[in-house]
């Protein structure tokens, strides 16, 4: 029985704002609907066929013109028996169609191991050096082995998952584990310092959306598109978890100078912040630097502006120009 959607919108940088509506368009499915930002969501089908009278390739097919022609946005759609599945089905879905996953065994049983959830580069390349390189040799294995090549709870989540066990769930209005700020330029700019005035306005605006939501992040991530349509992005982890807009423009500048871009023709910069937290979990590390006190002191005075006279009350001076 097919219980769960995956559901990957085929979003452009611009058409970001638009993935809270397109939520909404899920949850007309099923009030159980999982944000996966940037552009994935999970949908818990159990009862909807029931209630609409349509099977689960009916349900994503109109899943899938609604989005169209409400949005303008395409999407991939996997389904399968749980949550596990229904990604792993995502991923192998081509542009418009739907991968439905009936027979859970037979799928995983060809796949890389790779394809499982939750195994990164290193994991695969230590499973394979060891000719355990697909699902149905990991399920094969014993789990004493594999906890001896990688971890006791690596190895644990690795025997479940091979063998079609997923102790995932779909949980509904989960808080969002990503926030996305772009800024795009009116014809291909080639000045640093404009690229940098808009990494400023991107990295201010994250900060301020987290501090208004009580959210700090790990991790920033700045994506760079040129003029020919390619793209370039970097991650890079914080040294502490902030919503601190001054520790968020170091970082992306950092990130920006190190691709040394030159003479590139950059269509437009957006910086994401990644593995969303709850800002009363944070600690900050202690300068005793006068100076980086006063900067948080004034940026949560112009939080309260902000607040009370909208977003666009205080900007930093070097965006005032």
């Amino acid at each position: 029985m097919t219980d769960v959607l995956c559901v990957r919108f085929r979003l452009s940088p611009e058409k970001e704002a638009e993935l809270p509506r397109l939520l909404e368009l899920l949850g007309e499915f099923s009030p159980a609907v999982e944000a996966l930002p940037p552009d994935t969501a999970l949908v818990e089908l159990r009862g909807a066929t029931r209630y609409f009278g349509w099977d689960t390739r009916q349900i994503a097919s109109v899943i899938r013109v609604r989005a169209v022609a409400l949005y303008g946005v395409e999407c991939v759609i996997g389904a399968g028996p749980g949550p596990m599945a229904a990604r792993m089905a995502a991923r192998e879905a081509g542009p418009g169609t739907t991968r439905i996953v009936t027979d859970l065994a037979a799928f995983l049983a060809g796949q890389p191991v790779a394809a499982l959830p939750g195994v990164g580069a290193a994991t695969a390349r230590t499973l394979c050096e060891y000719g355990l390189d697909t699902v149905d040799r990991v399920a094969a294995a014993p789990l004493s082995t594999l906890q001896r090549l990688t971890t006791a709870r690596t190895g644990r989540e690795l025997h479940e998952k091979a063998r079609g066990i997923d102790r995932t769930r779909v949980v509904p209005n989960a808080a969002a584990r990503s926030l996305a700020a772009e800024r795009t330029f009116a014809r291909d700019e080639l000045d640093p310092y404009r690229h940098r005035r808009a990494l400023l306005a991107a990295a201010d605006e994250l900060g301020a959306r987290m501090r208004d939501e009580g959210q700090i992040c790990r991790a920033l991530t700045l994506t760079v598109r040129y003029a020919d349509r390619t793209t370039t992005v970097r991650t890079r982890r914080l040294a502490e978890p902030t919503a601190h807009s001054a520790a968020l423009t170091s970082a992306a500048y950092r990130m920006y100078e190190a691709l040394g871009l030159q003479r590139a023709r950059v269509r437009g910069l957006a910086l994401r912040a990644e593995d969303l937290g709850p800002a009363e979990r944070a600690t900050h590390q202690l300068t005793f630097d006068p100076a980086d006190e006063r900067v948080r002191a004034l940026e949560a005075v112009a939080d309260r502006a902000r607040a009370k006279f909208g977003p666009g009350a205080i900007v930093p001076a070097a965006l005032a120009a």
